[in-house]
């Protein structure tokens, strides 16, 4: 089996965000995770007052909230492709069109920078969450979010867990998606000098016809060719598991959400 990391790109060998359905897509995932992430922020203590950086934001749905619910002061939403936020636009939200692995990326700084499903897409991690954490300003936070593949050796087999074999070893073969890093994020926080730092793992559950059921379906479909090219499974196989995926007899871990954030030493500028 080939462990080597592909060196396509999220949103041009797949996830492209021209193809039909892709922001449906994403919106589905946001409705699996954006409560829990909003938890955490406002844990943290996130609210009016903060300047904010939502790195990959998608379909700017944490990016509203965020304006919405936290009553931040601003929000400047970044992502390589900006189309599904230009149409969500509120006063408060900048967009930036930005690739935040370029040398000269720089934002600004800001009291939160969160980024979730993001860096597990692109190689050099610990350089970019370095990199990140220097546009926290002191005493703010820097909070990533990525998945944890929960599918071990000793899984039950199902045509969920070969599916989503299928998708990592064809995902990091193609567009160079590691999740195997991700457990590490609080040591590569603390090394990129934040403190205190802490990390929880959500595993949303799998029912038939919940947003998270149909996210991964719908992702399993938009990465089939990849996923076929491993060997692991055929195109009856992918057809299997999404019909295993909206039935009763679905009984299975979705991968899990890792969630870690640190804090920039020093007292935020008032």
């Amino acid at each position: 089996m080939s462990t080597a990391r592909g060196e396509g790109r999220y949103g041009e060998a797949a996830f492209r965000p021209e193809q039909a359905g892709e922001g449906e897509r994403i919106d589905f995932g946001a409705l699996a995770y954006d409560d829990i992430t909003m938890a955490r922020l406002r844990a943290l203590g996130v609210g009016p007052g903060w300047r904010c950086l939502d790195v990959g934001a998608g379909t700017g749905t944490v990016s509203r909230r965020l304006l919405e619910e936290a009553g931040v002061e601003s929000v400047l939403a970044v992502d390589r492709d900006v189309r599904f936020l230009g149409a969500r636009s509120r006063p408060g939200l900048d967009l930036l069109e930005a690739d935040i692995t370029a040398p000269d990326f720089s934002p600004g700084r800001f009291r939160l920078v969160h980024a979730r499903f993001v860096l597990m897409h692109l190689p050099e991690h610990e350089r970019l969450i370095r990199r990140l954490a220097e546009l926290v300003v002191p005493g703010g936070v820097l909070v990533l979010s990525d998945a944890v593949d929960l599918t071990s050796d000793r899984t039950p087999d199902s045509p969920y867990t070969a599916a989503m074999r299928a998708m990592w070893q064809g995902l990091r073969a193609t567009i160079g998606t590691d999740v195997s890093w991700v457990p590490s994020y609080p040591s590569l926080l603390r090394g990129a000098g934040l403190l205190p730092v802490a990390a929880e793992i959500h595993v949303p559950p799998l029912l038939p016809g919940s947003p998270l059921s149909r996210f991964w379906a719908d992702t399993w479909e938009r990465s089939r060719a990849a996923m076929v090219a491993t060997g692991l499974v055929d195109d009856g196989a992918v057809d299997t598991a999404v019909r295993y995926l909206a039935s009763d007899e679905c009984a299975a871990l979705s991968a899990g959400m890792l969630t870690a954030w640190g804090r920039q030493p020093g007292d935020t500028p008032r």
